[in-house]
């Protein structure tokens, strides 16, 4: 069991590191971007810290009060997808002994219709861009599902809410063993450049399209290895088009505060 304190700080750190990462058509510290600074995420990741890392508090109830505390602070919407990833992760490191993806399993499988009821209006207090309507799980109506059968039914469309479906395996399988025994500055690029070449971007997909998501996608995968400078000037492309690859952040942070949580638990009491 890591203690509450302990989590919101290593939370912080993970969203810090993130924005350390030159990471082309997202904010960073080298570059603004889409009406959002650096100052504007630093400041959503230090007001939800505590209450995302909340000990004994739902997943629902510490995605809302987040939400809620980052709307208040900043006025706008720029931490909704790290929040779902990293509220059942905070949630999961306060049980004791074990693996934190074993016990990130039974969180998600305990997870109650006040959890589902939160999180829709979380989601809809936040606001994404390209938020559309559903058939069934829609987040502007009160839920008449579980949150994880909500996220199911959304899997196929939105890479967050495939975490929920799948386990957090992309997380596990792709971030985490990247960042995992290293400085979190120095894995952030290298773990979001995984996930931008790997599958397109749930965030561009939403506003721009599926065609134009999966046409990101191959475009980062032609800038493998490829030196800060080209990284730098697509970066400034994808902005002035308006390219947001934001997802792939959101996942980046949740994979290096993954690894971080595997990390403390291992330390010697």
């Amino acid at each position: 069991m890591t203690s509450a304190d302990a989590v919101a700080a290593l939370f912080v750190k993970a969203c810090r590191a993130e924005l350390d990462a030159l990471k082309p058509g997202n904010v960073h510290r080298f570059e603004a971007g889409h009406g959002m600074s650096v100052q504007d995420f630093e400041t959503s990741a230090e007001v939800s810290a505590p209450l995302l890392c909340a000990k004994g508090v739902g997943v629902g109830a510490r995605i809302l009060a987040a939400v809620s505390a980052t709307r208040q602070a900043v006025g706008q919407n720029t931490n909704l997808g790290i929040l779902l990833l990293c509220a059942p992760l905070a949630k999961a490191a306060e049980r004791p002994g074990g693996l934190l993806r074993t016990h990130l399993q039974a969180v998600l499988a305990d997870m109650s219709p006040q959890d589902a009821e939160d999180t829709f209006r979380a989601i809809a207090l936040a606001a994404p861009g390209g938020l559309g309507t559903a058939p069934e799980g829609d987040v502007r109506k009160p839920p008449q599902i579980g949150l994880l059968a909500a996220m199911r039914l959304a899997a196929d469309r939105d890479l967050i809410a495939r975490q929920y479906a799948n386990g957090f395996a992309d997380i596990f399988e792709i971030g985490v063993p990247l960042a995992e025994g290293r400085p979190m500055e120095k894995a952030a690029q290298q773990v979001f450049l995984a996930f931008a070449t790997a599958t397109p971007d749930s965030h561009v997909a939403r506003k721009f399209g599926d065609a134009a998501a999966a046409d990101l996608m191959h475009r980062f995968r032609a800038l493998v290895g490829a030196p800060q400078e080209a990284l730098a000037a697509f970066d400034r492309t994808l902005k002035a088009q308006g390219l947001n690859p934001g997802t792939s952040a959101d996942m980046t942070v949740a994979s290096l505060f993954a690894a971080a949580l595997d990390e403390k638990a291992s330390e010697p009491r």
